[in-house]
């Protein structure tokens, strides 16, 4: 049952993007802790790793069971649900040094990752249709905005202040956004009917924990290690049975039937290369301009200016968001993926002749961002023109889990080349720039397909009639 109507529609939008934007800032905050982290908190570097690992895996298992049991049982009751995971894991992470209890923290934030689609969906149920398609723009771009600013600020609180600080600073922002949410969000009244998908969500989750922590670990535990072609196998075993078991379900936790349109399969196929693109660009940018001089190329930059150097990107995002969403009303969200991916196809042609110059740095970085912003505002459009209107927070929540698996999978990519490539100089061993013109051929090339598969999505048609906009925006596509 509906609690009170939108009548503040950008309150409400508002409300939600700072969820989205906090939870994404969990996502990287630790990163510029890691090489730091062995010594506070008496660990192996291998083990301290699992704190970036952990939230990865939290995420990608809680994201679209979160999703569906909004649909189930309301979105913004699970969304209060996993702002509150959110608190508590930031909580954790404030009053201990002692890495289980860290590690257990970072589980709990992963977990709110979930906040994004249920938040897409929430906007897509209540508010009115002339501002549908901006808002779930922005609320979509927010997941690329918070890691964008999450690295900038976590490396300006490790220089001046205790580690600990950022997660009390988190505690309370996540405080704030329960108290807005529950003030300020409607609870939709549309569900979905049945019973939630309890052996689904076991398979699911069994599925992504063996095949992320294959790819995850596959660097550090070798990629022909016992362990990794083990979890490479169960991965394998395991999506076959639980592919036959939703089929024959009457309530799946994921309609794959849904899934396999393909509208919403090239779309899926499309969020996870983008989400690998977009990752690869901040991860290669932060380490580009921190590696010494000695290798030719680098430029010796502190830890903080390497995550200035992403600052820009974050203002971009937040810039072309709307600027998305304007894209989507007049030419439609097909169009507007493609130009978003095109765009950082180009971002990542300019990173290869441009990557000695600290200035030219930043350029191609923040093109690959703004790139990264209008594809992001698209997606969600795209999922919710080829889905029941009571499917909306399960299908947006597969579709980020899409992203986080791009992203899984570039890490351990990026991490492969940059420790494989690599030359010694001045008794320093570093990556070559060659090596770093390999991630960008990787990444550039995954957003170039990324353009084909948006290509072959067919034009939207059955657009509920409650929100003419979208069904607007299809027609044009």
């Amino acid at each position: 049952m509906t609690v009170r109507p939108a009548a503040h529609p950008r309150l409400v939008l508002a409300v939600l993007a700072s969820c989205g934007v906090l939870v994404a800032v969990m996502q990287t905050l630790v990163v510029p802790l890691l090489p730091s982290l062995p010594g506070l908190t008496h660990s192996k570097p291998a083990d301290v790793s699992w704190l970036v690992t952990v939230t990865l895996l939290a995420g990608a298992v809680f994201t679209p069971l979160l999703g569906r049991a909004g649909d189930m049982y309301g979105k913004r009751r699970v969304l209060i649900i996993a702002l509150a995971s959110m608190v508590l894991g930031s909580l954790l992470c404030a009053i201990s040094s002692d890495l289980p209890v860290l590690i257990a923290g970072r589980a709990f934030q992963g977990a709110a990752v979930a906040v994004v689609p249920l938040g897409i969906s929430i906007l897509r149920d209540e508010l009115p249709p002339d501002r549908v398609i901006p808002s779930i723009a922005m609320m979509s771009s927010t997941l690329g905005v918070g890691a964008a600013f999450g690295i900038p600020a976590a490396t300006l609180v490790v220089q001046y202040a205790n580690w600990h600080t950022m997660f009390w600073i988190c505690l309370v922002l996540g405080l704030l956004n329960i108290a807005a949410v529950l003030l300020v969000v409607p609870e939709s009244a549309l569900r979905s009917s049945g019973r939630f998908d309890v052996p689904g969500a076991l398979g699911l989750s069994a599925f992504l924990v063996c095949l992320l922590l294959a790819v995850s670990k596959g660097s550090a535990w070798g990629w022909t290690s016992p362990a990794t072609v083990g979890l490479f196998v169960g991965a394998a075993v395991i999506v076959p049975l639980w592919g036959a078991y939703e089929l024959r379900s009457t309530a799946p936790l994921v309609d794959l039937r849904v899934s396999a349109r393909p509208a919403v399969l090239f779309t899926n196929l499309a969020a996870l290369l983008i989400g690998f693109a977009f990752y690869a660009n901040s991860l290669a940018t932060a380490q580009l301009v921190q590696e010494p001089t000695s290798t030719g190329y680098g430029l010796n930059a502190s830890i903080v200016v390497s995550g200035l150097c992403l600052l820009p990107g974050g203002v971009a995002m937040v810039l072309f968001s709307p600027i998305s969403a304007r894209i989507s009303r007049s030419r439609g969200p097909r169009f507007t993926l493609v130009t978003g991916a095109g765009l950082m196809t180009l971002g990542y042609v300019v990173r290869l002749f441009t990557s000695e110059n600290l200035v030219a740095i930043v350029a191609g970085a923040t093109v690959v961002a703004a790139g990264t912003a209008v594809a992001y505002s698209a997606l969600p459009a795209l999922i919710m023109h080829a889905v029941p209107v009571t499917e909306t927070a399960a299908a947006n929540g597969l579709n980020t889990l899409m992203r986080t698996i791009g992203q899984a999978i570039c890490s351990a990519i990026v991490v492969t080349v940059l420790t494989n490539v690599v030359a010694t100089s001045a008794g320093v061993t570093a990556p070559t720039l060659r090596a770093y013109l390999i991630v960008f051929v990787i990444a550039g090339l995954c957003a170039l397909v990324a353009v084909v598969l948006t290509l072959l999505i067919p034009s939207p048609r059955a657009i509920p009639a409650r929100h003419p906009e979208l069904a607007e925006a299809g027609r044009t596509t």
